[in-house]
């Protein structure tokens, strides 16, 4: 659960590093709120508090983002990843993984393109399989909502990735 998981949080926030603090944060409180819980129940709750948590990164960062204009510096340029640059030696078969890899690149950036809500209930409700009343209730919003949100994030999704999926 917690690669779906951390997936949903850097989709969301678009960034490796805030995706991975707040799946932290989100797995502690799991643990520290409801460890008493059945098992059968840490998914939805898991997945409300995740929920909760990129609702706050996007507070704070809006408050942040006010004052990072007058303090930028040269030293905020991103650097790239060593890890991620590092060559591939298990690959399979290169010319499927290249177009499955380009596939998911787009669907990822169209995902990072639509709204918050509408991202959240695409993944809640097509990566983690979540029923109407479930999405609703993670989202703590209405069914009618989660429909509106799922329906237009479907329309967008198929009407920008086109020929890139397959």
């Amino acid at each position: 659960m917690e690669k779906r998981a951390f997936r949903i949080a850097e989709i969301a926030t678009r960034n490796r590093e805030d995706a991975l603090d707040i799946l932290q944060d989100a797995m502690y409180k799991l643990v520290q709120k409801y460890a008493e819980r059945e098992p059968q129940e840490w998914g939805p709750l898991f997945q409300t508090i995740l929920q909760s948590k990129i609702n706050d990164w996007y507070r704070r960062n809006a408050i942040r983002n006010r004052f990072r204009v007058w303090f930028k510096t040269d030293a905020d340029q991103e650097q790239g990843d060593v890890i991620q640059a590092l060559e591939d030696t298990k690959s399979e078969n290169p010319e499927l993984e290249l177009q499955s890899g380009r596939s998911i690149e787009e669907l990822e950036r169209v995902l990072t393109s639509l709204s918050l809500r509408q991202q959240q209930t695409f993944i809640l409700r097509i990566w983690e399989g979540m029923s109407v009343a479930q999405t609703a209730k993670v989202m703590k919003c209405s069914e009618g909502s989660v429909k509106t949100h799922y329906s237009r994030a479907v329309h967008a999704l198929r009407q920008q990735l086109g020929v890139h999926w397959p």
